[in-house]
Formats: C-alpha cells, structure tokens, sequence
C-alpha cells in the first residue's frame, strides 16, 4: 500500500413504501458514494419476497437501468461500504439477506461493534455458522435466537447485547426499522418523500430525491416504519452522546446536517480558530480538495489572506488506476492532486488539511509543492493529531503506524519538511463544535467511552479458510 488516509465507513439509505423505492435508494446511495467506494447494494420487498443486488464498485457502475427496473417493490434499503470490518470480496458486500423461522429479512449497518469478536465467539459456540466476515452479521444471528414473535422487542433484545458503533437499517417484507446505538457514534437521519418515510446516514441524499428532512433517530432508538405508521422505541440510552467528531472534520458531506449542526459551517469554523491558533505571514491560503476546503475558506476570511485553489483534484481516479511503476508513490499522488504552477510559484503558501495520518501523503504534497516552485509552505491541520487508532467504525492504522503517536509537532514538522506546522487544539475544536464534551475524542486522547477489543483483526484470522477473489 503507498498511501493511507483516513477512509470514510459507510452509508445507508432506505426508503418505505415508494412505487421507485429501488430508484429512490439509489439515488440516495449516489449522493453517500463518499462514505464507501469499495461495494454497493440494494435489497427490496415487494411484500412477498426480498430480492437482493450487491456487487463491488461505484453505486453508478453496478446499477444499470436494467438492473434498477428489476429490482421491484415499495420497500427498499441500500449500503455503500468501504471494510472496517472484514476483507474487501463480494461475500461481505451489503446489504446482506437471510431467511429465518420468522421470515426473510435483510440488514445494512454503518459501525462498528466493538465487542464483535467475543459475542460472535458464544454465538458459533451455541452452533451459528457465519456466511460472511463482517461484525453486522451477529445481529441476525442474536436475532434469530430470540422466542418472542415481536419484532421490535427481539431486535431491541439482540441490540443490547452490542457494544459500539452502529446505525442499522432492518427490512422485512413489510417494515423498514432503523435503529442507532446508545451513543451515537454514527449519524442516521429520518425524512420524509410524501406519504413515503425515508432513513438516511447523510441530509445530502435528501435533497437529491427532494424529501423533507424531520429529524435525527436518536441515539438509543428504533423506528418502526409499518403501514401502522412511525413507532419509536427505546433501546438504550448512555449517560452521554458519544458523536464521531470525524463526521464535521472529514467524512460527512459539506451540504449535510449532521448532529444537529451544518457541516460546511463547522469547518469554516475550524479554519477560523486555526487561523487564531496559528497565523503565518503569507501571501495565499489554499485547502487540499476536497475535505479541506471549507475550512481553508475560513482560515482566510479570518486571516485576511486571499484563497486559492492551488491544487486541482482528479475526481476520475478509480481504485484499480494502474500506476507506470508501482513504486513511484509520486506520481500516485499527483495524478489525484496537481499543484497548480501559475499560482504556488514565488508565493508563501499556508497549506490547510483536515488531517494527518501516516504523514506519506502530506510530505508528497508538500513536495509537489516545492517542486511547483513555492516559496514558503506552512501547514495546517483542522484535527489535533491522531495518535489513537479507532474502533467504532474509521479504518485507522494500528498506532505505532500513526506519526503523531510516536513523534512530536516539530519532528513531524522536519519530517515534511515545511515551514511551520500547526494542529488546532482540543479547545479550538470545542470553539468550532460546540459541546466538544458530546463527541468522541478517543483518536485524539486515547480515552475511549467504553471498552474495545484491541485486536481489530480478529474477525479477519477467524475466516480465512474461504477467500473470494475478484478479477
């Protein structure tokens, strides 16, 4: 691998009683294609059957109108995914179907349960064979140990056994349930599309089918969508939310509200108070497309120093871009970002990112641009420095492969060779957000809201046996 970033988890979308509810989905799933690039799916109940489609690649590549105009039915739910948990194959793409004695059902979840490998251990102890290595697919086992006929009391059941991250959306044939963790970790938001109720991880994919945003699902909550109507149930609730702040710093979309706040202004905040933290004497600001630019935006209104766009980003990149020579991690970098010459050459530049991670990244984009010809680089980072990995759904490196965890700002500063480096602290984050105290600051204090199991990797050495390839 030449690089690493911080990957964005994944979306759901899903949608009751649409005549299009499989076109609604994806369109919904177009607008979420940010938070997962590997695989995409939609099943659909015609309230008979459940029919499934996922494959891996873009939401755009895998459903073709003939594929679309297949899928029918009123009730539908969606996944992009990028593998938190669990190999990059087919098998583990969502969302994933069974059959049980109560009848078919079908799940997508966003998260990650952090105490999947034990209950996943009692479970294939008790007999339960899994199809798949993904740590979503404990709730349909825990589901389908439950006696009761009530479906909500056996989903808020098998919930309560979960520690972690998650956002589920449940189908039956006839229901679409969504439910959030105690905490909430991960967004899910509730709209409405006329007489249809639609669940979404992001606002964005509202707009894009023209439904009215309502509210969040709490966290601790389930909904019931049935022809009855909304039924709202509680699973849980913990002491306090628990938010990822990454949701404002980098994944969520900057036209989204999530956690009650707007996304774009959030970063222009950040940019904000980095600018007060960490001012340069300079003569333009430009951002890293496309996480970094809202709050570059900020950081020069607060600075007075002109914006610039002195990259410009290849949004044509696919996964699978064959490089000349796999080597050259250079040319990887600029292929997705190009400094623009006309702009960097003679200037001193401040540089603003959402983040830094394993730093390879940013020293080639620092390189890139020296080599375009600037004259000073100064770089800013709208994160504190992440120096814990995740487990509540962000694919962080280990921590020994995290550099701010070993290394300090001025030897981080050396090893990119810029100017000068600056990381917004936890109180201009707190400034920027507000009630920083509702959010999860583990990857940048180490102190987790509750206990993970350290081995992120468990799941992976427990099925290896079967491994799907594709070509």
């Amino acid at each position: 691998m030449f690089d690493f970033n911080i990957k964005e988890e994944c979306g759901v979308f899903g949608i009751f009683n649409h005549l299009d509810a499989s076109q609604m989905v994806y369109l919904g799933l177009y607008s979420l294609q940010h938070r997962g690039q590997e695989s995409a799916g939609i099943a659909v109940s015609n309230r008979d059957r459940i029919c499934n489609f996922r494959r891996m690649g873009l939401v755009s590549d895998i459903f073709k109108p003939k594929v679309i105009k297949k899928l029918t039915g009123s009730i539908a739910i969606g996944h992009v995914r990028y593998s938190t948990s669990g190999f990059s194959i087919e098998r583990n793409a969502q969302p994933f179907s069974v059959f049980y004695d109560k009848g078919p059902i079908a799940v997508s979840h966003n998260g990650n349960i952090s105490n999947a490998f034990k209950v996943r251990q009692d479970l294939e102890k008790e007999g339960a064979i899994f199809q798949t290595m993904l740590d979503s697919e404990i709730i349909v086992h825990l589901l389908a140990k439950q006696q009761g006929n009530d479906l909500a009391q056996n989903l808020i059941n098998s919930l309560n056994q979960l520690q972690g991250a998650y956002s589920f959306l449940v189908m039956t044939e006839d229901k679409l349930i969504a439910a959030r963790d105690p905490w909430g970790f991960r967004p899910l938001c509730l709209g409405k599309l006329g007489g249809s109720y639609v669940v979404s991880s992001e606002t964005c994919a509202f707009d894009l089918i023209g439904a009215k945003y309502l509210r969040e699902v709490e966290p601790g909550e389930l909904v019931v969508i049935s022809d009855e109507g909304l039924k709202s149930y509680d699973i849980n609730k913990a002491e306090k939310s628990q938010y990822c702040i990454f949701e404002h710093i980098y994944f969520a979309r900057p036209d989204s509200v999530v956690f009650g706040k707007s996304v774009q202004a959030v970063r222009k905040k950040l940019g904000r108070e980095l600018a007060k933290e960490f001012p340069a004497d300079v003569d333009i600001v430009i951002p890293v497309p496309d996480s970094g630019n809202y709050a570059a935006y900020g950081y020069a209104e607060q600075s007075g120093i002109p914006f610039e766009m002195g990259f410009v980003r290849n949004h044509y990149v696919g996964r699978t871009f064959i490089k000349p020579n796999q080597s050259d991690r250079s040319f990887a970098v600029k292929v997705k970002l190009n400094p623009v010459k006309d702009i960097i050459k003679g200037k001193r530049i401040v540089v603003v990112d959402d983040s830094i991670v394993r730093a390879t990244t940013s020293k080639l984009r620092v390189d890139a641009l020296r080599e375009a010809g600037a004259k000073e680089v100064h770089l800013r980072i709208s994160a504190p420095p992440i120096t814990n990995s995740c487990f509540f759904g962000i694919d962080t490196p280990e921590k020994n492969r995290l550099i701010a965890a070993n290394n300090t700002v001025e030897e981080i500063q050396a090893f990119l060779g810029v100017d000068s480096l600056g990381y917004i602290s936890i109180e201009g984050l707190n400034l920027a957000v507000g009630d920083v105290d509702k959010f999860c600051l583990a990857c940048f204090t180490g102190e987790y809201p509750l206990p993970v199991e350290e081995d992120k990797d468990k799941l992976h050495l427990e099925n290896t046996t079967q491994i799907d390839f594709d070509f």
